[in-house]
């Protein structure tokens, strides 16, 4: 099921006036740099894969996500090609032994 697009109030704090040359106006600080970093060290073990599939969903074309694990992450990488069979280009920035740092980058 698609999602269904959403309409926000012009007057919610923080809007934009339409006028204005500013593309991102959430005030959350963050640069649209082509990789980010997510350290899943810091996700409960409980919750990691899907943190990391969640992140790795909002990833558009062209971008990375550049990930730190505590080991070697084969099995979260076997699962991504399952669920999304060529759509990330995977490279290894660091090798342990304390983390591993994996750069996801989406293709399609």
């Amino acid at each position: 099921m698609p999602a269904e697009p959403i309409s926000l109030s012009a007057h919610r704090p923080g809007a934009v006036a339409a006028e204005s040359p500013v593309e991102h106006a959430c005030e959350c600080g963050h640069d649209d740099a082509p990789s980010i970093v997510l350290d899943a060290r810091t996700i409960p073990h409980a919750i990691r894969h899907a943190s990391i599939f969640g992140a790795l969903g909002a990833i558009q074309p062209g971008f990375a996500l550049d990930l730190i694990a505590p080991h070697d992450p084969l099995p979260l990488l076997a699962q991504l090609e399952r669920s999304r069979p060529g759509d990330f280009a995977v490279s290894y920035l660091e090798t342990g032994p304390d983390a591993w740092t994996v750069r996801l980058t989406r293709v399609h």
